[in-house]
């Protein structure tokens, strides 16, 4: 059992009876009080996808759910679901659109590294990779001469996430994000 400061994002924790999904985490220091930071957690439940906030103390035990992840690729677009397929054995798992939203804006058919949270072998959320490739479709035309450390322009990307990249980036270029942070991090390796 992990302590609330140890819990990172995409991890699943049971929590009154229900499997949770962590999303985000927002640590704080209450002034003047003893003892140690707070932790407050968005989660979304994996079976209705409702959100819940919840805050913890730094030292409060959790409990995590009983999880896998399978290693997959995406798919294809079925209604208002994604279908990922695993890599392995080549199982199709549905996730509903709205429930991986923020996810979907950081893939596409070659997206490397992914995989599919699994909960009692029902998919119930996705793990990126630390960084993904992706396409600009749309930008300002790169400044020729312009240094990597200069100023940004907005450019968006084939999936269609906005982001600022460098000016010497152009349309057509393929670039790697954070995806964590959404940031650009730097131009893909060309094969």
């Amino acid at each position: 059992m992990p302590k609330a400061s140890d819990i990172k994002k995409n991890t699943a924790i049971e929590h009154n009876g229900n499997v949770l999904i962590v999303r985000d985490i927002e640590r704080s220091v209450p002034q003047g009080r003893a003892g140690g930071s707070l932790y407050r957690m968005r989660m979304y439940d994996v079976v209705t996808g409702g959100k819940v906030d919840e805050t913890f103390k730094d030292s409060e035990m959790l409990d995590l759910a009983d999880l896998s992840r399978r290693p997959s690729k995406f798919s294809y677009i079925d209604g208002d679901e994604h279908v990922f397929m695993d890599d392995e054995n080549y199982t199709l798992y549905n996730l509903n659109t709205d429930s991986i939203a923020e996810e979907i804006q950081l893939i596409n058919e070659d997206t490397e590294g992914l995989q599919v949270i699994l909960i009692d072998d029902a998919p119930v959320a996705l793990d990126l990779p630390t960084t993904v490739e992706l396409e600009i479709i749309e930008t300002d035309p790169s400044i020729k001469g312009a240094s990597a450390t200069s100023r940004t322009k907005p450019a968006t990307l084939s999936t269609g996430l906005t982001v600022q990249v460098p000016e010497y980036i152009s349309t057509g270029d393929k670039i790697k994000i954070n995806t964590e942070e959404r940031k650009f991090t730097g131009r893909a390796d060309s094969k």
